[in-house]
């Protein structure tokens, strides 16, 4: 880029700097003139292109050319004297006269380049097809309208002989001969047939320097007279499917205008077609805007948007598309649903859901079985925390019977007349969590109900949320949680409003909460505010006491199941079952009475100890999996004892349940969440 210095900041001074700064090949270096206020000086500043008031200092070896642009001779003699040897210094004058020129070049281009376009705008917008070939029968021109007779992409054709290309071309004869071809039929390879006339390109002097065909499909005739034939049959078919349909369907112009409707939307609506053909598409909304508009709008499809139409007020759900005919936006077409009666439906069913999770809260302290004395200090316990509406944490291991603890605080207090609401807190994707406890707003997510929806804990408000495994739920729907506990309200997902929450909050794990404070999973700050209340429940091991009453209220219930008559339970088998430590808790115990009383014989009438598992070997048998398992031959820690264990025995457990990670946390009696937790712990 070549540097300029212009001498001379008056009126001829500054179109040249101007002129300057609108090209690509210059750069004004700077501009001097003896007065600061010069025009061109301050031109030169809004650029900021270095000014003076003394040339002489000013130039210096880089400048390419300085313009003089002053009109005095003294100074062009003076700037010849001190300029560097590469240095070329003109008059302003004569930079005028080659300005100008550029200028004209750079108008004749663009007019060139404007021409080009608009014979490439008009070639490639006629119907007939067009090629062209050079004086080596190289193709230079190829519309598109040949593109889709022939077939072929002009990229793919240009630039290559049309010979090689395109095959039954005759352009290369009209090259050789020179002679013209009018008129003539011919088939092309893909069973097109059109009508062509080729002729050469001659220059002045006679000579061929190229050809040009232009040709048009005469088969589209045929197909034009079918496609007719075919959307009258179309027209018809539609017409039938509409007005047989059920959902209520309504087409509108461009406009907005009333195209088309069909006989259920008549009756929907409750007007006429007269009433509608013509009109504006709001003539039938009575509440909210016309999404037909706003679909011509944004040229968009909008799905499942309530809205009440029609001289009765009905609730519709609407689905609008646009209707686009080659590139261009023609219209819209509605289908509407009537979901009156639906909305009513689910009124009716969310009442009834709300009387079933009242009666959800099913068991009481009474109907709860223990008299040893660790289970009447828990229950005495209990009791007394559900006189209060402090928070209440429930411990213990799985099957202990924390949910039936949760039943009877909640029957035993003030709020037993309002919601009681189990969520399982493992049971719930974490990426549903937060909605399901929360709710949400309309659109908060795709699938997203389009009213919004409530959460447990707001439809819980005046009862009681049983918050199950609470250990398992993610950190953030922990913060979240935390702040429900403290300000007593929440925020829907995807809402910025608070709403005011009165629930009473009973949480249950049999995970060592402090160890996953310690390991980072479990805020410690939700941890105290949950941990007001913590009742232990004990193991079935330490109350091996209750064991015959639990097994006798068991044999009850399974009669009536099973439709058994079991009314005795030797001593022996209740010894027998006291000698087991019992893993799995009352839950454990169940199961096996469950199972004892299927395979006994309906005529049974006592439990022996013959129909229940070899309990006395359970644990054994899991220790037993690995055989090849050696002390290690240096102390390690026990922590680390226990996690090679814990690993070793996944490893197996897995194994035998052919990797069914459900079927292998059910037989650990873990959740799922905490399997993968420990798989991912040992890299499994």
């Amino acid at each position: 880029m070549r540097k300029i210095f212009i001498v001379g900041g008056g009126k001829g001074g500054t179109a040249l700097l101007k002129k300057f700064m609108n090209t690509e090949s210059f750069t004004v270096s700077g501009l001097a003139d003896i007065n600061v206020n010069a025009p061109g000086m301050k031109e030169a500043r809004k650029y900021g292109i270095a000014t003076g008031t003394d040339f002489r200092k000013m130039i210096h070896e880089q400048i390419d050319v300085i313009i003089e642009a002053t009109g005095k001779d003294e100074v062009f003699g003076e700037l010849r004297e001190i300029k560097s040897k590469h240095t070329v210094v003109i008059p302003g004058m004569i930079a005028k006269i080659v300005m100008s020129l550029i200028e004209e070049k750079e108008e004749l281009i663009q007019r060139l380049k404007s021409y080009q376009h608009e014979l490439d705008i008009i070639l490639n917008s006629t119907y007939d097809g067009m090629i062209a070939v050079n004086q080596k029968g190289v193709i230079t021109l190829f519309n598109r309208a040949a593109e889709r007779i022939v077939g072929l992409n002009s990229e793919a054709v240009i630039g290559k002989k049309a010979s090689d290309v395109i095959q039954n071309t005759r352009l290369d004869i009209v090259l050789q001969t020179g002679q013209s071809e009018i008129n003539h039929e011919q088939y092309l390879i893909n069973d097109t047939k059109i009508i062509t006339n080729r002729v050469p390109v001659i220059n002045d002097d006679g000579e061929v320097t190229g050809a040009v065909a232009v040709f048009r499909d005469v088969t589209d005739i045929k197909v034009l007279t079918e496609e007719v034939t075919e959307l009258k049959q179309a027209q018809s078919l539609l017409e039938a499917i509409i007005n047989s349909s059920d959902d209520a369907i309504s087409v509108v112009d461009e406009h907005g205008l009333g195209l088309l409707v069909n006989p259920a939307y008549t009756r929907l609506i409750g007007l006429q077609p007269e009433d509608i053909i013509g009109q504006p598409a709001d003539v039938d909304i009575s509440e909210g805007e016309s999404m037909h508009m706003k679909v011509l709008r944004t040229g968009k499809a909008i799905r499942g948007t309530a809205m009440k139409v029609g001289k009765q007020h009905k609730d519709v759900l609407v689905n609008v598309a646009p209707v686009h005919v080659e590139g261009k936006l023609k219209g819209s077409v509605g289908i509407i649903h009537d979901i009156s009666e639906l909305k009513k439906l689910n009124a009716e069913l969310e009442r009834a859901r709300k009387i079933i999770r009242t009666l959800e809260a099913k068991y009481t302290f009474e109907e709860i079985i223990g008299a040893s004395e660790p289970m009447q200090a828990v229950l005495e316990q209990a009791k007394k925390a559900a006189t209060t509406s402090v928070t209440v944490l429930l411990r213990g291991e799985s099957g202990t019977g924390k949910e039936l603890f949760a039943h009877a605080i909640h029957n035993a207090s003030t709020r037993k007349f309002n919601q009681f609401i189990r969520v399982n807190c493992a049971a719930i994707s974490k990426h549903l969590i937060e909605s399901e406890l929360f709710g949400y707003e309309a659109g908060a997510f795709t699938g997203a109900r389009p009213g919004g929806k409530k959460g447990l804990f707001e439809e819980a408000s005046g009862g009681t949320i049983f918050l199950d495994e609470i250990g398992e739920l993610p950190l953030e729907t922990q913060a979240k949680l935390l702040r429900v506990l403290q300000e007593k309200e929440i925020v829907r997902v995807g809402g910025t409003k608070t709403v005011p929450v009165h629930v009473r909050v009973i949480a249950a794990t049999n995970l060592q909460l402090e160890k996953a404070v310690q390991q980072g999973s479990f805020r410690e700050d939700l941890y105290y505010r949950i941990h007001v209340l913590p009742i232990n429940i004990p193991p079935l091991r330490v109350r091996q006491g209750d064991i015959q009453r639990i097994a006798r209220h068991f044999i009850a219930k399974f009669n009536e199941e099973y439709g058994r008559q079991i009314t005795q339970i030797p001593q022996a088998t209740i010894d027998y079952l006291e000698q087991y430590d019992w893993p799995g808790n009352v839950r454990e115990l169940e199961n096996v009475i469950s199972r004892a009383m299927i395979h006994m014989k309906s005529s049974d009438t006592t439990l022996e100890t013959k129909y229940l598992l070899p309990l006395e070997t359970k644990l054994q048998t899991a220790v037993s999996m690995d055989k090849s398992f050696q002390a290690p031959k240096e102390i390690a820690s026990l922590d680390e004892v226990m996690d090679r264990f814990e690993k070793e025995y996944l490893q197996k457990v897995l194994a035998s349940c052919d990797y069914n990670k459900t079927k292998t946390a059910k037989l650990l009696h873990i959740s799922v969440r905490s399997l993968y937790y420990k798989l991912e712990k040992h890299r499994l």
